[in-house]
């Protein structure tokens, strides 16, 4: 069974000329942990993952607590640097170069790919487009239903995820 008979076309991707508001609005939206950033013409650009986003906004709990701060004033930090990052954008926080799949690729490659390294969802990209995502549960999901002897590519026989 190839990537392209269980991977999800409809994943959540962001322009990577966008804000870091932007980026936490669509995570929100759709309950994406990682978004995909693409170009102006949909050419990969890499990755941006919703916890480079917190890690970016958390200021150094240690440093204000050593300043004798509250766990309160750490809050404050915390929510005053969200603001100020708000309309930055977010290419500095962009994972270039990720390790990616094609639609073509068997889906135990992302699978030894994604065991091997802890990740949770894959960039499915095809001569440098980005055309959607493989996660773990898409793994299991064709695996089961390859053993079960069920047709390739029916998307509607599953939901959706981003």
């Amino acid at each position: 069974m190839r990537i392209a008979d269980i991977m999800n076309r409809r994943a959540a991707r962001i322009r990577s000329d966008a804000t870091l508001e932007s980026a936490a609005e669509l995570l929100v939206l759709t309950q994406a942990s990682v978004l995909a950033v693409v170009d102006a013409r949909n050419e990969f650009v890499g990755v941006l993952s919703e916890g480079d986003l917190i890690r970016c906004m958390m200021p150094d709990l240690d440093e204000v607590l050593a300043t004798g701060a509250s766990l309160q004033d750490a809050h404050r930090a915390f929510l005053e640097s969200g603001r100020g990052l708000a309309g930055q954008p977010i290419h500095r926080l962009v994972i270039e170069q990720p390790i990616t799949v094609a639609p073509g690729d068997e889906i135990l490659q992302a699978a030894a790919v994604m065991i091997g390294r802890s990740i949770r969802r894959l960039p499915v990209v095809d001569r440098g487009k980005f055309v959607g995502t493989v996660s773990r549960a898409d793994v299991c999901w064709g695996l089961i239903r390859q053993g079960r002897g069920l047709g390739h590519g029916d998307d509607a026989s599953r939901g959706e995820e981003s």
